[in-house]
Parts: C-alpha cells; structure tokens; sequence
C-alpha cells in the first residue's frame, strides 16, 4: 500500500515538474517563441535529460553580475568614443538604399560607418599569418589579439613568436583567447612560453560548474580581432591555425577570409577588444581609444558590429535581413552553418521568389553531422524558391560572407545560424562600397568553382528516410 502511495506521489510530483518548467519556457520572449517550442518538445519526448539540458544551454543568460559588469564597461567605453570624436564629423554617408542596413547596425552596437578605411581581403591561411606576423614585427606600442580558436601549431608558433619578438621590443602584448574554443592552447608549453615572455594571455568567457545556474555553458566569445597599435587591425573567420586544422584533420583544408584594415574603423576595433579585455580581465584600456589612425583619401566606407548577449544581440539578424531585402538583382552568400531563423529563412526566400539570382554555399561535408542535417531541412523551401544552392567539395568553407548587387559587402565572424544569431558574442564588418563588393563576389564566385550544385528534381526524388532524418534535425535547429 506505502509502495503504491509512494510511486503515485512520485508520478504526480513528476508531472507536475513537467508542467511547471513547460509553462516557464512558454514564459520566454516571444521572439524566440520557435526555439521554445523545440525545447518543449525535447522536453516531453525525453523527460528528465531535457530538463537538465535546458537548465545548463536553455535559457540565454550571461548573469546577472557579468551584465550589470558589461553595461558599465560598455558605458564607459562609448563615453570616451563620444569624446574623442562627434557623430557629425566620423560619420560617413553610406550610398543611397543602405541607409536602413547603417542605422540598424548603429543601434545594435552604437558605431558608424567610417569613411577612409583601407581594406586588403586574405584568403590563404599563409597571407593572413604572413600579414599578421609582418605587422606584428613592426608594432612599436602595444599588439591585442583575440581568437576563439589559438592551436599550438605551426601557424600558432609562428604568431607566438612574433609576440616574443614583440615584447622583447618593449611592446605591451595582450592574448584573448576563448576558454572552450583555445581549451587545448590553455594548457600548452606554448601559453607557459608566452607568459614567461611577458605576454598577458587571458582566457574569455571562463566557464565553471558553479556558474550552470547563471549562465550558459555554451556562450562563447566567437570573435576574431588583431589591432597593432591602435592603426591596424584585423577581422574575418580566420582563427590562429594552420589550414589543416589538426583538431579534425578530416574535414580540411579550412577555407577562410578575413580583411586587414588600415583607417578610423580600426577605433572601433580597439574599443571591441579593450570592451572584451576588461570583461576577462579586469585591467581597463580605454585611454588607447584615443589613437586616432588616419583616414586615407582612397579608402571605404566601412561599419563594424558587434553583437553578443550581453547587447542588443537581435542587430545581427536584422542586418542581414535588411541586407537581404535590398538585394534587386544578386545576393551570394557562403557560411559553414546554415541554419537560419524562420525570419532569415523568409528574406531569402521571398528575394529568390522575386527574381534576385540567390546563391547560398555551403560545405559538402561539415564537421557536425547533427547542423549537416537540419541545414539541409531547409533546403527544400529555397529550392522551391528558386534559389541556388552549392555545396563546396574541396575542404570546409568556413568563410562568412554576404554580396548584395555588387553594392554591399559583409565579412564576419558569425554563422548564419540561432546560436550567433542569439548566443555567441560576434563581430560582422559591414562595407558600403562598389569596388570591394566586387572583389568579394569575385572571391565567392571562386568558390562556386569548386562546388556541386544541387539539382531540385534529385533534391525532391531523395528517399524518404533521409528525408525524415533530415526533417527531424531540423525540428531542433532552434537548439543547435
């Protein structure tokens, strides 16, 4: 009898937990009402475990501490831009039909287009270090990196080297590195080599199992940033790793871009990292914002944005619809993780359906098998559309990227996915110029070389498992 009563107070103790936290998650901000709904169904189908999962990388939360902490940095930070130069005087006027990309990017992450920028875009894994390491060599003043993936590697050692070079010239070195995405480069001789030299190397986003109730474990600093005293800086999806990427060998080569730019951006740059620096650091940097690098008479008009939790992380997602909806005639765009919101999904869509030549590529093979497939759920709709969609063959087309009429451009660190989308702390470089667009489409269009296009008749005949699969991955792609 005893037994019975108690197998029943645990049933309705059980059900009434799942009750509970169901009506919690459909307590979340309706604007992430789609990851609610798979949340509640995982929840449901596997009881307990979706409980606990949602409880570690459910919520979006930073803490409540690390927020108040962020707000007072950032404040800070945007008060000493405000003084070392007006809105009316670094402003640039972006071209006629990207006004409204400008202004959204301005109110996510408070920058301005910048005219005068010098960009140069490097694509091997050889130019970018080779640039890196050659102004590295010729800092005077200070070098600021920071990188969500530092391997111990030839390219790793080759970058740490100039650092010991670097401080052994009186040079102020600072190394941001991400805790999950840097772990194995935390614990080598190569960090110990660094620090003895005099490098200040600070882990981002440092997790532990007593956070779980404050913050997501899965929150990561995904930006890549160089700047070389104050003048210089450097922006893409390069990390610090050779292009065979020993972590998983079998998805290489990693084909990357990243753009070196000289000019008054590169402010804007040093006040992401000191941000960033002073969050994991505590050690504030702000009175290097006041460098003030020069502004060339043949340079871009070029906007960064920076987005992540802790600000008004929605600014990636509407640029990039905003982009989208400009597009009147080509929009191309190549990323490694294509798993789109339903908002993104319908942008693209509708500017296939109203005749823009839309081309999406992607990696024939990618390193999740579980993003692979809820990235090809969404296939059907775009080729239902009329959009193009090619798979690159020749390694992981990790490059982030965006082409819109050969008008508009946009390099990034982001993926075309929920998690930087809503997660992950990104950096996306916005450049309002005819000239470099071009030179970026160009780069795109040597990718298509290497792909295999998808034919929509043998696209809509595949068998109906995979197809299942394929659709029940992307019933979780709010998750992933």
């Amino acid at each position: 009898m005893l037994g019975n009563i108690s197998t029943f107070a645990f049933t309705v103790a059980a059900y009434s937990l799942h009750v509970l936290f169901v009506v919690y998650v459909l307590l979340r901000p309706r604007s992430r009402q789609q990851s609610s709904m798979a949340w509640i169904l995982f929840i449901v189908a596997v009881p307990f475990v979706g409980i606990v999962l949602y409880l570690v990388v459910g919520d979006i939360r930073a803490g409540s501490r690390r927020k108040r902490r962020h707000r007072r940095i950032q404040g800070n930070i945007r008060a000493v831009l405000k003084r070392v130069w007006s809105d009316t005087s670094s402003s640039a006027i972006v071209p006629w039909g990207t006004e409204a990309i400008a202004r959204l990017a301005r109110l996510g992450s408070n920058t301005l287009p910048r005219d005068g920028n010098r960009l140069q875009l490097l694509t091997g894994a050889q130019d970018f270090v080779g640039a890196l390491v050659s102004d590295i060599d010729n800092a005077r003043e200070h070098v600021h990196l920071l990188f969500y993936v530092y391997l111990d590697d030839r390219v790793g050692r080759a970058v740490g080297d100039s650092l010991v070079r670097a401080e052994a010239r009186g040079v102020e070195c600072r190394l941001l590195v991400d805790h999950v995405g840097s772990s194995e480069f935390l614990k080598s001789e190569l960090r110990r080599e660094l620090m003895r030299a005099g490098v200040q190397v600070v882990r981002a986003l440092r997790t532990h199992i007593t956070q779980i109730a404050s913050i997501r474990f899965d929150m990561r600093n995904h930006r890549k940033i160089a700047v070389l005293d104050g003048k210089v800086g450097y922006t893409g999806s390069h990390n610090i790793a050779e292009e065979a990427f020993h972590p998983k060998p079998r998805f290489a080569p990693w084909v990357d871009a990243t753009l070196r730019i000289e000019g008054p951006t590169v402010r804007d740059l040093q006040a992401l990292f000191i941000e960033d620096w002073y969050m994991d650091s505590a050690e504030n940097l702000d009175h290097l914002i006041a460098v003030e690098p020069e502004k060339h008479e043949d340079g871009r008009i070029v906007q960064i944005v920076g987005t992540g939790v802790n600000s008004q992380n929605e600014a990636l997602v509407r640029v990039i619809q905003s982009a989208v909806h400009m597009a009147r005639e080509e929009l191309i765009l190549t990323t490694p993780y294509f798993v789109p919101d339903e908002g993104t999904l319908a942008a693209i869509t509708t500017a296939a359906v109203r005749g823009v030549h839309t081309i999406i590529v992607v990696p024939a093979r990618n390193d999740s098998p579980i993003v692979a497939l809820a990235s090809r759920s969404f296939y059907q709709p775009l080729l239902e559309a009329g959009a193009e969609i090619h798979e690159y063959t020749r390694g992981l087309l990790h490059a982030k990227t965006i082409t819109v009429d050969r008008d508009f451009a946009m390099v990034s660190t982001a993926n075309l996915d929920r998690r930087s989308f809503e997660i992950n702390f990104e950096l996306s470089t916005l450049v309002y110029d005819s000239d470099f667009a071009s030179e970026l489409r160009l780069l795109q269009k040597r990718y298509l070389e290497d792909c295999r296009r998808v034919d929509p008749r043998r696209w809509a005949a595949r068998s109906w498992p995979r197809r299942l699969v394929e659709n029940v991955a992307g019933l979780f792609s709010p998750l992933l």
